[in-house]
């Protein structure tokens, strides 16, 4: 599972000129799901990006989690962050999950973030074209990998 967690000052997720998701500050994050990838993973990522802590402290210290400042959280499907570029210039997605395990995937990250958080947490939708707007704060953007563990 591949995240990229980006702090944000606001976001929005738009498909077919509808607005499905807005948020004001918080994280924008990228998931991507792949063929090997266990509920393990969401149980390391979701406590991780719930913890992390990217967002300033009243000293201008980034020290502060979005669970602490009560940050809004948006989660888009992205099976791209699992492309392979090793051979070639058409990137390869054979690492990305098929629809039918990544999204219960994706809806049970959602979900176990949501119950970290105590809050809602908006989305796109899997498998659509969305665009997806930000005004990235920082800019801070941190790219998780659960099979490095970093």
């Amino acid at each position: 599972m591949r995240a990229v967690v980006q702090r944000v000052r606001s976001a929005s997720v738009t498909i077919s000129g509808e607005k499905v998701s807005e948020i004001g500050p918080g994280l924008l994050i990228l998931l991507g799901i792949g063929v090997e990838d266990t509920p393990e993973d969401i149980q390391w990522l979701v406590p991780k990006i719930a913890n992390l802590r990217i967002f300033n402290d009243e000293d201008g210290v980034m020290n502060r989690s979005v669970l602490q400042t009560g940050g809004k959280v948006i989660v888009v499907s992205q099976f791209t962050l699992l492309a392979s570029t090793k051979k070639g210039n058409r990137p390869s997605y054979i690492k990305a999950a098929r629809p039918e395990f990544a999204i219960p995937m994706y809806e049970a990250f959602v979900r176990e973030l949501e119950g970290n958080l105590g809050r809602d947490v908006g989305t796109g939708v899997f498998g659509a074209d969305m665009q997806v707007d930000l005004c990235n704060d920082g800019p801070v953007t941190i790219w998780i990998d659960t099979r490095m563990r970093e």
